[in-house]
């Protein structure tokens, strides 16, 4: 199968999912909400120290962006990204997907501004307002990673499989020159891990009935280099068995079989499939878009032909 290529052309802008648009316009609420209302962000923010009685911002923060930029680049990578992989997962599953990470992500963060007060004595870590898609983000470029890792970016000659482990990367260094890194750094890197354990361990695939993604591809130590693999592979085995109970390194009458049955999840051939569907889907959607700017331009020569 031809590697598909990155959309372009006016294509681009069309093909926005209801679900995707729905959502922007909460982002784009929240956003102007704050602005007009800056004493919201105490109770939709996530704030550790008012978390509990007010729980419910562990749900809300994800969804509000303080910044102008942020917003931005939250609504623009929800549509974009939405409009790949919302068609691949389906609507409940992307909304799911959407509501287990940003709300897993955000129990994170408060569990580590707590401990980090603890260890510190540091009250800024209780009272530092933490809100934002950013984790959302990060998880979407987990899921591209599954669904067509071996896509190249053309600018950046850069494979897909490797763009969560550099938004990580870029993140991290970015922390060092700013001093509100507090406020995205830990989001984007639970954001990128709880959604790998989303997808690798608890999706489920309702035509299968298997749950997650066992394929060697998709591992953890595939967000690092190769050199450090070896490295990665006996410590993320460890995680490995306290979700799955199982070892990375089971034979096959492990993974396959348990008393004639499949066991969940452990079908690398349906991850085969689904980067397949993902790919297949994508050209679809990318040939729909040539075809849709191949007519807008004869329409608009034929109007200019008119006209004159």
């Amino acid at each position: 199968m031809s590697t598909p290529a990155v959309p372009g052309g006016p294509g681009l802008f069309t093909g926005f999912t209801k679900l995707c648009k729905g959502l922007a316009v909460v982002l784009v609420g929240g956003h102007i909400l704050v602005q007009v209302f800056p004493a919201v962000v105490s109770y939709l923010a996530l704030i550790p120290a008012r978390t509990i009685p007010f729980a419910w911002n562990l749900i809300t923060a994800g969804y509000v962006e303080q910044t102008v930029y942020g917003v931005i680049v939250s609504t623009v990578g929800l549509l974009f990204v939405g409009k790949l992989l919302e068609p691949i997962w389906g609507s409940r599953e992307f909304l799911k997907f959407i509501f287990v990470v940003n709300f897993i992500t955000s129990l994170c963060v408060f569990i580590t501004a707590i401990a980090l007060y603890y260890i510190t004595q540091e009250e800024s870590y209780l009272y530092l307002p933490v809100s934002g898609f950013y984790g959302i983000l990060a998880g979407f470029l987990v899921g591209i990673k599954q669904i067509i890792p071996d896509q190249e970016l053309p600018l950046l000659k850069l494979r897909t499989k490797w763009l969560p482990s550099l938004a990580v990367l870029v993140s991290i260094a970015v922390s060092c020159w700013t001093t509100g890194a507090a406020t995205y750094l830990p989001t984007i890197i639970f954001g990128t891990y709880i959604s790998w354990i989303y997808l690798r361990y608890w999706q489920r695939k309702p035509e299968t009935k298997l749950k997650g993604d066992p394929s060697d591809d998709f591992a953890f130590s595939s967000f690092f280099p190769e050199l450090l693999r070896p490295v990665i592979d006996p410590v993320a085995s460890i995680f490995h068995r306290l979700l799955c109970g199982r070892s990375e390194s089971s034979n096959d009458s492990e993974d396959y079989t348990a008393a004639g049955a499949p066991l969940p999840g452990s079908d690398p051939i349906e991850a085969s499939r689904r980067r397949e569907r993902g790919a297949r889907a994508l050209e679809e959607r990318l040939a729909a878009e040539r075809l849709a700017a191949a007519r807008s331009g004869q329409e608009s020569g034929r109007d200019a032909t008119e006209n004159v």
